[in-house]
């Protein structure tokens, strides 16, 4: 099940994609001799969005499990009547038990923290391994915030 983003979300994700880009062409303009930055904020800004992405397919993922797990299962249909013994009940048709709400969200608690340390690891190569800029890959890691603050903004300017 997927949920459509609220429009406020998606103004939010707009307005980061076009600060990623406006900041990825100041700095290449700034210091066009160092595009190690430039690709370090859109390396950064892509971070970002992945780790948008993967705490929105959680919310998404823990939204979707109370409604899947408040709709009742299905009756199982009824054996047809054995030779055996008439009083006695039938088997009941086995079933896998579905697994504990515990145990459901803690799979999905291990997936986010699997999400995260991807996400460490896509840094580390970044930044050590494609020796983008450090502070590039901060700037462009900020354009989440930084769009939020815009439209925070945008939000106190409305009557």
């Amino acid at each position: 099940m997927r949920f459509d983003p609220d429009p406020v979300i998606r103004r939010i994700e707009r307005g980061a994609l076009v600060w990623c880009a406006l900041a990825a062409a100041a700095t290449l303009a700034v210091r066009p001799d160092a595009p190690s930055i430039a690709g370090g904020v859109v390396g950064g800004g892509l971070l970002t969005f992945i780790s948008l992405f993967a705490i929105r397919g959680s919310i998404d993922a823990m939204l979707a499990r109370p409604a899947a797990a408040s709709t009742p299962p299905a009756p199982a249909p009824a054996p047809p009547p054995s030779a055996g013994d008439p009083g006695e009940p039938p088997d009941p048709p086995d079933q896998p038990d579905p697994p504990a709400p515990a145990r459901a969200g803690a799979i999905t608690g291990v997936k986010l923290a699997g999400r995260y340390g991807l996400l460490a690891l896509a840094a580390y190569v970044m930044i050590v391994r494609f020796r983008l800029h450090a502070v590039g890959v901060l700037i462009g890691a900020s354009s989440l915030v930084a769009a939020t603050s815009m439209e925070a903004v945008r939000g106190l300017r409305r009557p």
